[in-house]
């Protein structure tokens, strides 16, 4: 851990060739916010650094927050040259769960989110053993939003470890409500 409060104290300027793109990042953004943040970056500079997670056995950071930004130096030859190719980052020493969930939790409020994609992190949360309580903790979801993600992900072994109870064959006959043209 830091020895500041925050990481933002400890901003890094770091080769563009050095970091890389996570897998899991479900933001999206459409072409004109692309052009706009492009935009915004030429004009103002880079006002927020990127969150990476350093792998030391690789020398590369990994992004956890900030896939766009990398996008943008990426793509832009004018903010490349200008920037002389450093991207500002920031590194958060965290395990690939926690990751995944800082990348959740710093994209929720601003962007929209790939469906398939939010299900395969909770598919993914789910296999390295997150219960559903911490899940929902960590990513700022409901167990509602929780449940839909796993139904709509369609992978049966997300529920394989739950105890589902069967109802008596009598509360089933008296919830059965007959059809209009049976009254």
């Amino acid at each position: 851990m830091n020895e500041s409060p925050s990481p933002v104290y400890n901003v890094q300027a770091v080769p563009i060739e050095k970091v890389q793109a996570n897998d899991y990042n479900p933001n999206v953004v459409a072409p004109p916010e692309m052009r706009l943040l492009e935009l915004s970056i030429w004009e103002d500079g880079f006002t927020m650094p990127c969150v990476c997670y350093y792998d030391r056995e690789t020398d590369t950071y990994i992004l956890v927050d900030g896939y766009h930004r990398y996008q943008v130096m990426k793509t832009s030859r004018r903010i490349f040259e200008r920037e002389k190719g450093l991207l500002p980052v920031v590194v958060i020493d965290k395990d690939l769960s926690n990751r995944m969930a800082s990348t959740i939790r710093h994209n929720r409020a601003r962007g929209t989110h790939n469906i398939e994609l939010m299900c395969h992190i909770v598919a993914e949360l789910d296999k390295a053993g997150m219960s559903d309580q911490w899940i929902m903790k960590h990513i700022g979801m409901d167990r509602d939003e929780l449940l839909r993600l796993k139904q709509i992900s369609g992978l049966a072994d997300l529920f394989a470890d739950k105890d589902f109870s069967i109802p008596e064959q009598d509360s089933i006959d008296s919830a059965y409500m007959p059809l209009e043209d049976e009254l």
